[in-house]
């Protein structure tokens, strides 16, 4: 007899345990969220996640416009794509927009997202005014304008290293050619707006308008930023500004407070509301959606994901997958014992009978933020990828989180089972 009873106390005695690290892990993890850890302490500073999720422009305001590019025909029309967004964000980042945001927008336009800007005035001048590229001399004479030059972009020299090949117009070449003629073995230079981006030494004559940028240090990453910046003199199509607006600062955090107000609220009594329907199965449905909403904010806070107000909605909708998977595991599970089964068999068999139906439910709404967030642009983006997010933790949760919880207090040996659901 003291064999028997002695396994039904270290049971208890592992499952009290076990629930104290959850629970004492679930409060450093919510602390070090809301407040940091390692200011000014031998240790790193990690910054409360609130702090390090980077907020969409509809939260911090700012500008953005977008832009249709004009087809030309061509065959390299998407490279030129890819060209045009590049420059874009090369000209913004040098003049100190390092968080702006250019990404194309279906097939043939280009949106553009700057933070903490008020006049779009000074973004459109930023994107519209070409940036003064050009060839000069060991003297500094100019030898040709950057909008001479047709083409750049990465290739290889004749021994296979990395290099630039360039191309330019008539003019640029009769020009580039009588100045190699006249700078054998001297070095000429490409500065953009005053800075020197790239000098190399004048081995040959170079006619016919096409030559190459060699150095034996060229990576292929170098080459691709150098065939960027000599671009940039000019875009490689022509756009044409569709729309642009500003958004007040002010407007974004009144905003975001009221969506995070909201979701508190919904959430207390979400959480209220499961307690007092499902009882002890209600107090494992509440730590699991903490144990959610944490996994969720880590993963915004790490993956640099933008968080857009939209995207907030997706939060909370994934809170709603995430109590609804409960919902059904607590209906199967209370199906089971009132068939007579005991709790441990119930808990089981419930979490098997309840899986499908939570893995079919939360893969076609994965499907379906995939699919919105492949085709979908701007703040549409945005909630389909905190909405992803969210249904793919609130099945991680429910699965593993919300079982291994219940296995705990069924393990704790409560004898009045209706404790656990009415």
């Amino acid at each position: 007899m003291a064999k028997n009873n002695a396994k039904p106390k270290n049971a208890r005695k592992s499952a009290i345990v076990s629930l104290v690290v959850i629970l004492a892990v679930v409060a450093v993890v919510g602390y070090v969220a809301l407040f940091g850890i390692g200011k000014g302490t031998m240790i790193n500073y990690l910054k409360p996640w609130g702090e390090a999720i980077s907020l969409g422009l509809d939260l911090r305001g700012g500008v953005y416009t977008v832009y249709a590019a004009e087809d030309d025909g061509s065959a390299d029309f998407d490279s030129k794509m890819n060209s045009t967004v590049s420059i874009l964000t090369s000209r913004l980042t040098r003049q100190g927009f390092t968080e702006a945001n250019v990404a194309r927008q279906g097939t043939d336009r280009i949106r553009v997202e700057i933070p903490n800007v008020s006049d779009p005035n000074e973004i459109l001048e930023i994107i519209g005014t070409p940036a003064q590229l050009y060839f000069v001399d060991e003297a500094g004479n100019t030898i040709i304008e950057g909008s001479m030059v047709e083409d750049a972009q990465g290739s290889q020299d004749e021994n296979g290293r990395p290099c630039v090949a360039f191309r330019l117009n008539d003019e640029g070449a009769k020009l580039f050619a009588e100045a190699t003629a006249a700078n054998l073995g001297k070095t000429i230079s490409i500065t953009l707006d005053g800075e020197t981006i790239s000098s190399a030494t004048v081995q040959s004559v170079i006619a016919g308008g096409e030559g190459q940028i060699t150095s034996p240090n060229f990576t292929a990453e170098e080459v691709q930023s150098l065939s960027t910046l000599i671009l940039s003199g000019a875009l490689p199509l022509n756009l044409e500004q569709l729309e642009v607006s500003a958004i007040s600062a002010t407007l974004g955090v009144e905003a975001l407070d009221r969506a995070i107000q909201a979701g508190i609220i919904g959430v207390i009594l979400v959480m209220l509301y499961m307690i007092i329907r499902y009882r002890l199965c209600g107090v494992v449905a509440d730590i699991a959606l903490t144990i959610y909403v944490m996994i969720v904010v880590l993963l915004l806070a790490l993956t640099g994901a933008q968080l857009t107000l939209p995207g907030v909605a997706g939060i909370i909708l994934g809170i709603g997958m995430a109590v609804d998977a409960n919902v059904v595991i607590f209906e199967r599970i209370r199906e089971e014992m009132a068939a007579g089964r005991p709790l441990a068999s119930a808990i089981k068999r419930g979490f098997s009978h309840a899986l499908t139906a939570i893995i079919d439910a939360n893969i076609t709404t994965i499907i379906a933020a995939v699919v919105l967030y492949a085709f979908g642009t701007g703040t549409i983006r945005g909630f389909a990828l905190t909405l992803g997010i969210g249904v793919a933790t609130s099945m991680f949760t429910a699965v593993f989180v919300t079982h291994k919880l219940l296995d705990i207090f069924a393990a704790l040996g409560i004898k009045n089972d209706k404790l656990f659901v009415r």
